[in-house]
């Protein structure tokens, strides 16, 4: 049995039995600890379009998808990508300013992480479905016990999927997937910025998957989406892992280098889905 089916069976039996926040006030009350009894958390926070893909669509002319009134979910990536009809937790609409706020989130059987997720797979926003990491169990051994302020999640336009799928290749897309799909949509893929502790891109940095036979689908896209490097990181920052297209899989990642700056994060990929994260040092999302 492979890892990532043998990781599905665990995670379905367990559920049968039981990016970087936004600039905040210094002077604002902490969020309040929850009861570790119930487990159900507030959300909030603002979703906007990932910078590089605003300033693609910007730089052709190309009008910029709208987030006014788009369904937001709160949910479990490794639900999502195991098709598990309850992984939204739950679900709202964006306000005009893209800003959001869902309560009563059930954390009680969060296993990795907890998210932000829009668009759909019928891609009729103009956006792909995207899943930001905003909780990672990594950081803290433990499930979220207050309330997630102040957070930040990222939708990604159909049009800036499609460069990164050139930036790529589509005959190294075809044969990461094992000759079956050639389009970054229909693989599924993870983007990841690294950041520094003012929360500024970190060119020249390199990850390190706890899985070393997955090391060649990750690559380094360029900010204007021209191509890709397998070196390190540019100005950007941005790392991408490119799926296979097939069983949904979990890895960790850490920024070579850093040990004790950077903990080793949680990761994965689904057919489909474009998981999103930020990787700050410390214990920050």
């Amino acid at each position: 049995m492979t890892r990532a089916a043998l990781l599905a069976t665990c995670v379905l039996v367990s559920l049968c039995g039981g990016c970087g926040p936004a600039d905040a006030d210094p002077e604002a009350a902490a969020p309040e600890e929850v009861s570790p009894e119930d487990l159900l958390i507030s959300v909030s926070g603002q979703v906007e379009l990932l910078p590089e893909a605003a300033q693609y669509l910007a730089a052709r002319s190309e009008p910029l998808p709208a987030l006014e009134g788009l369904a937001v979910r709160i949910e479990e990536p490794l639900r999502v990508a195991l098709n598990d009809p309850d992984a939204p937790l739950a679900t709202g609409s964006l306000a005009p300013s893209g800003t959001f706020r869902l309560s009563d989130v059930p954390v009680r059987d969060i296993l990795l992480s907890l998210s932000a997720g829009v668009g759909d797979v019928s891609g009729s926003s103009g956006l792909m479905r995207t899943s930001t990491v905003l909780f990672d169990t990594a950081l803290t051994q433990t499930r979220p016990r207050r309330d997630l302020v102040d957070t930040r999640a990222y939708a990604l336009p159909l049009s800036y999927v499609e460069a990164l799928t050139r930036a790529v290749g589509e005959e190294r897309v075809l044969a990461l997937s094992g000759g079956t799909l050639s389009r970054l949509g229909e693989t599924g893929f993870t983007l990841g910025r690294i950041v520094d502790a003012a929360g500024q891109p970190v060119a020249g940095a390199r990850l390190v998957l706890d899985r070393p036979e997955l090391a060649p689908r990750l690559f380094y896209p360029r900010t204007d989406a021209a191509g890709v490097m397998t070196e390190a990181t540019g100005p950007s920052g941005l790392f991408l892992y490119v799926h296979s297209g097939g069983d949904a899989e979990t890895f960790r990642v850490r920024v070579e280098g850093a040990a004790g700056t950077y903990v080793m994060r949680n990761a994965g990929a689904a057919k489909g889905l474009g998981l999103l994260l930020t990787l700050s040092p410390g214990t920050q999302p």
